[in-house]
């Protein structure tokens, strides 16, 4: 084999044995540094790795761009033949970025290959087909992602194969598609260094490149931005407003197996007159169950302000008409506010399929991913469920009961249920529910538990079966009890 055809191996083993990790990072630089190159300042992070180590020079050379000699580092040879770097002067200058990836379990999985990053005041602009590293949209999307091991998962716009590292042994088989060769090709590379083989990659817009096959998963972490040029391919995908995103969900049910799952991060417009939860909804294909969560919305200047900075156009002599031009685009379109979030799909073909569309924008448990499915279960099992069906009811893991009132009251004037984990929600119920779920572990059918709360709190027996039909649904859809 050739210097270039074994160049992947022995950067790999380079990284490996200097502990080019994640965790060899946070612990070189320690919280100070780490938190200030988390707002992409680097001079702390230079100062903390200023030592000769092997992995001193890798986080110099690899992550925070900057030349080091060419001795420090005795892979060299392959970081050139791999296009990673050149020699120049006795040293090895980056020609792209290179980071260590960390799981949602906090594992190692590898190393991604992208563009060096272009900072505020360094003179440089972003290529049109520039590749992004791994960021908190992609961290915030493999979080999402479903944990069940599937047989086959599609990454849609894998960019630098970031999702496709966070599915390696949770997929039999995995597909990357991108619209820029350009991030094909890095996206092999991260691959190659990170030993991950048989993954098939193809060029091509949306689902045109599968146009005729069916995954168990599919992720995306789609061009999502709106912006009136589009000419960013990482980040816009030149389709009016928010079409690309509602392109991806209404062709998910013709690409997904039965029971498949389709969960993508989105950008989606606030329109004067029309309620956003209508305008998503009507996006979820016929036999699909849904989840849309907003976690943060943004009024037109905030949106326009964050990309400006993302392209580093801030302090430029084009800022200022950028910055019109956006707001210019928002006024016709009459956008209130641009929202973001997490929608999940669940090809469940069912004819009367569950949408839930709604706002969460307190910290939950993380990764959702590994409690995702109990929550779809949960949103189609509420509507359905009823005191008079033979099925089981318990209360869910890790569900505690509030009181509230002034010291020494005998009654609390509130009674609270609460998510310890999970989604961590809060409901507000009687005392019928709050009794219930001290004693429904799912040893005995529900009709006679009801009875007895019914007689200790002296209640018609009507009264309270009707009362826990009545509420009782939406307590299971957001996940205080569980139906068995």
């Amino acid at each position: 084999m050739g210097e270039r055809g074994d160049a992947p191996g022995r950067v790999r083993s380079f990284f490996e044995r200097a502990g080019y990790t994640v965790a060899g990072v946070r612990e070189l630089l320690g919280p100070v540094a780490g938190g200030a190159l988390a707002r992409d300042e680097i001079v702390p992070a230079l100062r903390a790795a200023s030592g000769g180590s092997p992995l001193e020079a890798a986080v110099r050379l690899c992550w925070l761009q900057v030349p080091v000699p060419e001795s420090a580092i005795p892979e060299a040879d392959a970081l050139v033949a791999l296009g990673l770097a050149e020699r120049a002067g006795g040293e090895l200058r980056p020609l792209l970025h290179v980071e260590p990836l960390e799981g949602t379990d906090g594992g190692h999985l590898g190393h991604v290959v992208s563009d060096l990053k272009v900072r505020p005041g360094d003179g440089s602009a972003l290529r049109p087909d520039h590749v992004v590293g791994s960021g908190g949209a992609s961290a915030g999307l493999a979080q999402l992602a479903i944990h069940s091991p599937v047989d086959n998962a599609l990454d849609l716009g894998t960019g630098c194969g970031v999702q496709v590292l966070h599915l390696r042994g949770r997929a039999a088989r995995l597909t990357a598609t991108d619209l820029n060769p350009r991030a094909l090709r890095l996206a092999r590379m991260s691959f190659a260094l990170s030993g991950l083989d048989g993954v098939e990659l193809l060029e091509g817009s949306l689902y045109e490149p599968v146009r005729d096959r069916r995954f168990d998963l599919i992720v995306a972490n789609p061009p999502f931005v709106i912006s009136p040029g589009g000419g960013l391919v990482y980040r816009e995908s030149g389709l009016p407003g928010d079409d690309v995103c509602r392109r991806l969900v209404t062709g998910a049910a013709d690409r997904l197996n039965a029971g498949g799952w389709c969960q993508l991060l989105a950008n989606w417009l606030h329109i004067d007159g029309m309620p956003w939860q209508e305008r998503v909804a009507g996006w979820v294909p016929a036999g699909c169950d849904a989840w849309v969560v907003q976690r943060d919305v943004q009024d037109p200047a905030e949106y326009a302000e964050l990309w400006l900075r993302d392209s580093c156009e801030v302090g430029t002599p084009e800022y200022a008409a950028r910055y019109e031009a956006w707001l210019d685009y928002f006024e016709r379109q009459r956008v209130t506010g641009v929202g973001f979030g997490w929608i999940t799909l669940r090809n469940s073909g069912a004819d009367h399929p569950v949408v839930r569309v709604e706002e969460i924008r307190h910290a939950v448990e993380q990764p959702v991913g590994a409690y995702v499915a109990r929550i779809l279960d949960g949103l189609t099992a509420g509507p359905r469920f009823s005191t008079g069906c033979p099925q089981g009811l318990r209360t869910a893991e890790g569900v505690v009961q509030e009181q509230i009132g002034p010291p020494g009251a005998e009654d609390p004037e509130r009674i609270v249920l609460r998510q310890r984990d999970g989604l961590r929600r809060a409901a507000g119920v009687g005392t019928v529910e709050a009794a219930l779920a001290g004693v429904c572990d799912g040893s005995f059918p529900l009709p006679p538990l009801l009875d007895a709360i019914a007689e200790l709190m002296d209640l018609p027996r009507e009264q309270v079966h009707a009362h826990a039909d009545a509420v009782l649904p939406e307590l299971i859809a957001d996940g205080f009890f569980e139906v068995i």
